[in-house]
Parts: structure tokens; sequence; C-alpha cells
């Protein structure tokens, strides 16, 4: 049992592939559009079953609760080595220093 005020994640179907929009690419003409949501949860429930949840911008949603205390699974990608050394060279602009092949300083 999942107890009313957790941080959860939830999960619904908002418009099925029927509904949604002629324009768009064909296979995303296939699935549902669904929406996955986080907030706290306004009743005891569990994994499983339909519920209310208030988000941190207090918008009431229902969905399916899928699982509590959900982590981040996002990252910002593979480093791009242009933007490693841009804080070592904006530091030697700074201090008025050449930079090999800029034409600084």
């Amino acid at each position: 049992m999942i107890q009313n005020g957790s941080w959860v994640e939830t999960h619904r179907s908002v418009l099925e592939p029927k509904s949604r929009a002629p324009h768009i690419p064909e296979d995303t003409k296939k699935v549902p559009l669904e929406l996955k949501a986080r907030g706290f949860l306004l009743e005891n429930s569990s994994k499983g079953k339909k519920v209310r949840i208030r988000t941190l911008a207090g918008r009431i949603l229902t969905g399916t609760l899928i699982t509590e205390n959900p982590g981040y699974e996002h990252t910002f990608g593979e480093p791009i080595p242009e933007l490693l050394t841009i804080g070592e060279e904006l530091k030697s602009i700074l201090r008025g220093k050449n930079i090999k092949g800029t034409g600084i300083g």
C-alpha cells in the first residue's frame, strides 16, 4: 500500500490512435498519445490502480499508479568536445592571455 501524500508517477492514455491529428507522421499515428505525470498521491493506493495526484504546479490529474518515489533517468547526453575546454579558454581571455589560433590576446 502506498500512502496518501507520497511522491508517485502515473500513466494515462490521452488520445487513442484514431483520434490523433491527421498531419502527424504515420508511425506516430499508430500509437496512443500517452502522459506520465508525477505528483503527490491524494489517497492510499497501490501500483496498477487508478489514482488522483496533485502536481507541483497544483494540477489534479488522474492516471494509473506506476511507481512510488520515482527517480530521474534522463541525462544530458555525451560530452561535446568543443565545450569541454570553453571554461579554460574564457578564463584565459579574461586574464588577457593569448589563445592559440583564435586571434585573441
